[in-house]
């Protein structure tokens, strides 16, 4: 009984996540920009194009860069409204791309020759990022790779930024935790970044990127 009890409230509370995420972007015409992550173009610009999966895709706009740059490109989220719109985004645009409501990489088949986990954070410690991260990795296909960048400090303007409870990771934290297998696993970026970036009220500021990009064995 106390095995299901926590069971039935794991998914109580993935449930009022899912729906907190669908309320955010139905309040909205759009809450993102549309554009790629500067990281991720110029992460990806020299990998050859293959498969690719956006964990967390949002709107669609490194979905939507991948599949400009040849690759076949599917996007993940757990939110309807966000789905709906990166699809209508891709064919305003005329671009072949896949979009697909789920909750992580666990909720999807197939291997992928690129996976993405942009910004993937879950400030819910119900919800652990590296359990998610791990996810992530079992979707990458021999050979491929997992490209995962993280906010390595709060933006300034995030509701997050002083909070002294929050505890982000850096990508050697995350690395550590990960714990993949050495012998399988190769890193080929770990570091952190800066960004200028623009808030949603027009401040400028320099942002922290962690960049983790990891290839599997072939």
């Amino acid at each position: 009984m106390v095995a299901e009890d926590a069971a039935a409230a794991a998914d109580d509370r993935s449930a009022a996540m899912h729906a907190a995420w669908e309320e955010r972007y139905a309040a909205a015409d759009r809450v993102w920009s549309g554009r790629v992550n500067a990281a991720v173009a110029a992460t990806v610009a020299g990998m050859a194009p293959g498969t690719a999966l956006d964990i967390g895709s949002g709107e669609g706009g490194d979905v939507l860069w991948l599949a400009e740059h040849g690759w076949h490109a599917t996007g993940l989220d757990v939110s309807p409204t966000a789905v709906r719109r990166a699809g209508e985004l891709a064919a305003e645009r005329g671009l072949t791309a896949t979009f697909v409501v789920g909750d992580g990489a666990a909720s999807i088949d197939g291997a992928f020759d690129l996976v993405l986990a942009s910004f993937l954070h879950s400030w819910d410690p119900e919800f652990p990022r590296i359990r998610l991260l791990r996810d992530a990795a079992d979707r990458v296909a021999p050979g491929g790779r997992l490209l995962v960048l993280s906010h390595a400090a709060p933006p300034p303007w995030s509701r997050h930024a002083h909070d002294d409870g929050v505890r982000l990771l850096t990508p050697e934290q995350e690395l550590e935790l990960l714990a993949l297998d050495p012998s399988v696993w190769e890193t080929e970026l770990c570091e952190v970044r800066p960004r200028e970036a623009t808030g949603p009220d027009g401040q400028a500021a320099t942002l922290e990127d962690g960049i983790l990009l990891l290839r599997r064995s072939a």
